[in-house]
């Protein structure tokens, strides 16, 4: 297998900068593309103005977003900066979606520092009359085999809040019925759980372990970020909250896997990055994966 993966662009900031010179968009510039109708800004998403622009007025179905966990541009913030700064871009998306619609905010939970950003960003979003807070979703990392010092972190939290009264619906997931007790009688026979129902598997609780963390082994693998998302689980998101041919949002698209997977399920992808090499990316996977079907590099360089 061939390797000439990069590095981790957060830690290796001056290959970062050579990597400028081959990015289309600078800040303030938004890359349209004419088969899908997807956009890819390079905008501040705590910027009004910009993400006005972006979205041109059309407004999303959903929106997920990942922003850095208390990461801004490779520097760490104070909480109260943080959160502060938290609700700037959560109003500017809420701001730009539709009156029945969805919302998911991936957030880290540091079980060092007394689980924050997560508390204080959950107390803060509070403050939106229109959101009602609707799950509080776990994903497993598949990684990892336990530590002697504490219990392994092997979860990542994914927020969930709605506007209205959006459609949902959830398909099957891989995870089998496994867990039984729950006895009911049926048709006079005393069955369990796992004996009801047609499918051998179940649908999506907000316990998800059936979905790999992202590793450099993988197709999707995107060489040089360090907080990628794997596309079964934005799939999985896009799929239950949103119907084909409605705009999907993400204002930090880092790898581009919502971008990915807009394409993949029929949507339109409204996303944006402050960073020039992320958007460059995030167009290169998309122009990759029309190309070769492929939706990554596994352990191959975007720039080569």
């Amino acid at each position: 297998m061939k390797n000439d993966p990069l590095p981790r662009l957060d830690e290796d900031t001056e290959l970062r900068q050579e990597l400028l010179s081959q990015c289309r968009l600078r800040h303030g510039e938004i890359w349209h593309d004419d088969v899908s109708g997807h956009r890819v800004g390079c905008l501040d998403a705590a910027d009004p103005a910009q993400i006005a622009k972006l979205h041109d007025g059309d407004l999303a179905h959903l929106a997920i977003h990942d922003p850095p966990y208390n990461l801004v541009c490779f520097d760490e913030r104070k909480l109260e900066d943080f959160t502060d700064w938290c609700k700037i871009w959560v109003k500017n998306s809420t701001d730009n979606l539709a009156d029945h619609s969805s919302l998911y905010i991936w957030l880290g939970a540091d079980q060092n520092n007394s689980f924050q950003p997560l508390p204080d960003f959950m107390i803060m979003m509070r403050q939106f009359d229109r959101l009602k807070s609707r799950s509080f979703i776990t994903m497993r990392n598949q990684r990892g085999y336990g530590t002697q010092k504490n219990w392994m972190a092997v979860r990542q939290e994914l927020l969930y809040y709605t506007i209205g009264d959006p459609d949902f619906k959830v398909t099957y997931t891989d995870i089998p019925k496994i867990l039984r007790g729950y006895y009911k009688e049926v048709n006079g026979k005393r069955t369990e759980n796992t004996q009801r129902g047609k499918s051998e598997n179940i649908r999506p609780g907000n316990v998800w372990v059936d979905i790999q963390q992202v590793f450099y082994r993988m197709q999707e693998n995107v060489s040089g970020c360090f907080a990628q998302k794997p596309l079964k689980c934005i799939d999985r998101i896009i799929e239950s909250s949103s119907n084909p041919g409605e705009i999907v949002t993400d204002y930090f698209a880092h790898s581009g896997t919502t971008l990915i997977s807009a394409e993949s399920l029929g949507r339109k992808c409204y996303t944006s990055d402050i960073d020039p090499v992320f958007c460059e990316i995030a167009i290169k996977r998309l122009e990759n994966f029309r190309k070769n079907g492929e939706t990554g590099w596994q352990n191959l360089n975007p720039f080569k």
